[in-house]
């Protein structure tokens, strides 16, 4: 059996729960809690690994993702980023300890013009948006 190769890419995803969690499926809701998100319009950061995207993929039709860059991340950590306690899971940026999601607004103009329930390439929310969630962010923000 050939063996697949899997690329290691580098940078952080932006991930956004854009649905909410009333009568989602166990497996879902389970991955949808190892990603750290609880509610809707909850952010998290994630490594751009082949097993977060597997989990992305899994999640697909409640979530949206992308690329994020470093201006927009650290802008996100300085309006949204909540100090953690020491009995709290963490993440450590900057030499600060912060909670490992980031709770946001609903966007500014909506999510896109075919809603919440539609992929992204046709005009709706869901799915993978690459760069464009810089500017989903900052509407959030």
């Amino acid at each position: 059996m050939a063996q697949t190769q899997h690329k290691q890419t580098k940078g952080r995803l932006a991930v956004v729960l854009v649905r909410g969690m009333v009568k989602v499926v166990k497996p879902v809701k389970e991955t949808l809690m190892m990603l750290n998100l609880h509610r809707k319009n909850h952010c998290v950061v994630i490594e751009n690994t082949p097993a977060y995207h597997g989990m992305l993929l899994r999640v697909k039709d409640y979530v949206t993702w992308g690329e994020i860059d470093d201006a927009t991340f650290a802008e996100l950590v300085q309006k949204r980023g909540q100090l953690a306690d020491e009995r709290q899971k963490s993440v450590e940026i900057n030499g600060k300890k912060y909670k490992r999601f980031f709770a946001l607004n609903p966007p500014r103009k909506g999510f896109g013009r075919k809603g919440i329930k539609r992929a992204f390439k046709i005009g709706g929310a869901l799915g993978p948006r690459g760069e464009k969630i810089n500017d989903l962010v900052k509407r959030m923000l």
